[in-house]
């Protein structure tokens, strides 16, 4: 009998070994970045919801395109401003950025 509660004690461990390490990598996601050999710069990438809640403290700048909220009838009409993020992840953890491009926003001169 007491070989039987070892074996469970040892199945019990396994699985929330697995478990702890499911979660973890759950909550460590980031969004998809366009390969790019450094000094080239990637395409727009639109954020995907959900917005991420964490964020890694890596440094892969980004240009972040960032709503202003203002809605035009004529042109030129600023509804947007361009900003400089560490990562992918903090510009889209920001619920006014509508994606971004890889890079910062001095290297495309905006």
């Amino acid at each position: 009998m007491a070989l039987l509660k070892g074996s469970n004690n040892r199945v019990y461990r396994f699985c929330l070994s697995l478990v702890t390490l499911f979660a973890i990598s759950a909550c460590t996601s980031t969004p998809k970045e366009a390969p790019t050999a450094p000094g080239m710069h990637g395409g727009f990438t639109q954020c995907e919801a959900p917005r991420q809640q964490m964020c890694t403290r890596e440094y892969r700048p980004v240009c972040g395109h960032v709503d202003t909220g203002i809605r035009c009838v004529t042109t030129p009409c600023p509804s947007e401003r361009h900003k400089t993020y560490g990562n992918a992840c903090s510009a889209c953890a920001e619920e006014d950025v509508m994606g971004y491009e890889i890079g910062d926003c001095a290297s495309y001169g905006k």
